[in-house]
C-alpha cells in the first residue's frame, strides 16, 4: 500500500456528480489476507440524494440500510440486490447530505488470479475471451471479483483495506448517459449521470 497515493476524506467531500466522473482512471484496491486485489474505475453512477428520486435516501428516507449515506464522506455503501448481488458505493458530500457513487465496471490491474477465481473459480490463463470481458464489466461482478460483501459495508475507504488510490495519469474522453436499472424514478431515470471511459472494453453498457 502507498499511502500518499490514497484518496483522503476531501476528496469525496464534493458532489456526487464531481466525484463520480473524478473517479474514472482511478485505482480501486482490496488488500485480503496480504494479497492486493485492484482494477482501474472505469463507469461510475452519481446518487444526489434527498432530491434525486432514484437515491436510497430520496426524500430524506432514512433505514438500517442506507444509514451510512447520511454519514461522513469516504466510506463505503454496500448493499445486497435481486437476491444474489452486493453493490459498491462511497459515500460523498458532508455528513447529514446522503450522497454516494455507485462503481459499475472496471478494469483489472492486479491480483488478476484472484480476481479469476472469485468470479469463476479458475486461473486467469485459463479464461476465454468471453470470460475475460465478463471478469468486471458490471456492479455486482466488480463486487464478487473484488470479495466486496456486505461485512464491507461501512468500511473507511482512507484506511488500509479497502481504498481508492491515484492510478495512473492518462487522457481520456468521458461518457454521459443515463443510469441503468430505475426505471421507477420518474423523470430522475433520464438524468445523464452515469459516466464512463470512451472506449474502455470493460463498460457494462455502452
Amino acid at each position: 500500500m502507498n499511502s500518499q497515493n490514497i484518496l483522503d476524506r476531501e476528496f469525496y467531500n464534493r458532489d456526487a456528480l464531481i466525484v463520480a466522473k473524478e473517479l474514472l482512471g482511478k485505482l480501486l484496491v482490496h488488500e485480503i489476507n496480504g494479497q492486493m486485489i485492484s482494477l482501474k474505475i472505469v463507469e461510475t453512477e452519481a446518487y444526489m440524494g434527498i432530491e434525486d428520486k432514484a437515491a436510497h435516501s430520496y426524500g430524506g428516507r432514512r433505514t438500517n440500510r442506507v444509514e451510512v449515506m447520511y454519514g461522513e464522506p469516504g466510506f463505503s455503501y454496500v448493499y445486497f440486490v435481486y437476491g444474489m448481488h452486493y453493490l459498491f458505493n462511497i459515500v460523498t458530500r458532508e455528513r447529514g447530505n446522503p450522497q454516494a457513487v455507485l462503481i459499475r465496471a472496471g478494469e483489472p490491474v492486479k491480483g488478476l488470479d484472484l480476481i479469476a477465481h472469485n468470479r469463476f473459480g479458475i486461473p486467469y490463463e485459463k479464461l476465454n475471451k468471453i470470460q475475460l470481458i465478463n471478469l468486471t464489466n458490471g456492479p455486482g461482478k466488480l463486487s464478487k471479483a473484488l470479495s466486496i460483501t456486505k461485512e464491507l459495508n461501512g468500511e473507511d475507504l482512507c484506511g488500509n483495506k479497502l481504498y481508492v488510490t491515484e492510478g495512473e495519469k492518462e487522457t481520456f474522453s468521458i461518457v454521459s448517459a443515463k443510469r441503468v436499472g430505475i426505471d421507477y424514478a420518474e423523470e430522475a431515470k433520464d438524468y445523464p449521470w452515469r459516466f464512463y471511459i470512451k472506449g474502455n472494453t470493460y463498460v457494462s453498457i455502452k
